[in-house]
């Protein structure tokens, strides 16, 4: 769902830089391996910003063959609550009041930088009318 395509170029450091095909902003790292690492702390850091500045997520397009970069899971789970959030036309101040929690708990849990427990995010995704469904998929060979 949060799989963002992005390109990988030799850096003129000798490291590999990692662009983002629907977001901006970019990372590196010494080698391809390194850099995707990065890249995923770096797609965290930008769709973090879009949540503090309440903004839509963007959707990433198409792979279309290219290598893709995705949040942890927690991460994702935090997105899906946030856009669930959004679509019920809720601001954070709406889901405290909905979970009974204070809002700078809110805060907490939507900052994907922050530990949330997974019990937490099912309470809000509860709350906002919807329910997670996991699946695993096989992982692309990098």
């Amino acid at each position: 769902m949060y799989q963002y395509p992005v390109e990988l170029a030799p850096d003129d450091n000798d490291t590999v830089l990692v662009t983002f095909v629907d977001l901006p902003g970019a990372t590196f790292g010494e080698d391809e391996r390194d850099a995707l690492d990065h890249a995923v702390d770096g797609l965290e850091t930008i769709l973090n910003s879009y949540m503090t500045d309440r903004q839509d997520i963007p959707p990433p397009s198409p792979a279309n063959g290219r290598l893709t970069v995705a949040p942890t899971l927690l991460g994702a789970l935090k997105l899906s609550v946030y856009q669930a959030m959004r679509a019920r036309g809720w601001r954070k101040a709406d889901l405290a009041r909905a979970m009974g929690l204070n809002p700078r708990q809110i805060d907490r849990l939507l900052d994907l930088r922050h530990a949330s427990t997974v019990a937490q995010l099912e309470q809000a995704m509860w709350v906002c009318g919807r329910r997670f469904d996991v699946a695993g998929v096989e992982r692309e060979a990098a």
